[in-house]
């Protein structure tokens, strides 16, 4: 008696340990994925010619959303974040396009998110993008800033949301 009181702890043990197993190999399998990717500037500044190069590994064929998000001082002084951007999916696809991101208005207000230590700012840059085919998407950015140097920005960074479709 004993022995089978035993036996069937150890069988439901086993059970529950595979069960635990398959619901977690599901919900890894049906898991969509936010890629992100980031530049940070050490000194704070873009410069003109600084072309920033990202490259996002797709594994599965989606339809995503890309956006493009930039971390800023405080005091950053400018009114807009103006930039191009030149987008290659693996299949071969290129979109190019300029943008410019609004960070505050004439008068001072900031349009984007703030702390006390930073400001970030998010813009579109493709809504529903359908990569046909897994492999590298290639994301470039140039600042198009009519300065030399664009002071007070942290970094510039790529998001790649699944967009639910």
């Amino acid at each position: 008696m004993m022995n089978m009181n035993k036996q069937m702890q150890n069988n439901i043990s086993s059970f529950l340990i595979c069960l635990s197993i398959m619901i977690a190999l599901l919900g890894t399998g049906c898991k969509k994925e936010t890629r992100e990717l980031y530049h940070r500037f050490p000194d704070k500044s873009w410069m003109r010619f600084n072309l920033l190069s990202f490259e996002i590994p797709v594994d599965e064929v989606n339809v995503y959303n890309v956006y493009l998000f930039a971390r800023f001082v405080p005091d950053f002084q400018y009114e807009t974040l103006d930039f191009n951007m030149v987008m290659t999916t693996a299949a071969g696809e290129e979109r190019i396009n300029e943008y410019q991101m609004d960070v505050k208005s004439k008068s001072g207000e900031y349009f984007i998110a703030c702390t006390k230590d930073s400001c970030q700012g998010t813009i579109l840059l493709k809504r529903e993008l359908n990569l046909s085919k897994p492999g590298i998407l290639k994301i470039e950015i140039e600042n198009l800033t009519p300065r030399l140097k664009t002071e007070g920005i942290l970094g510039v960074g790529i998001r790649l949301v699944p967009s639910g479709k």
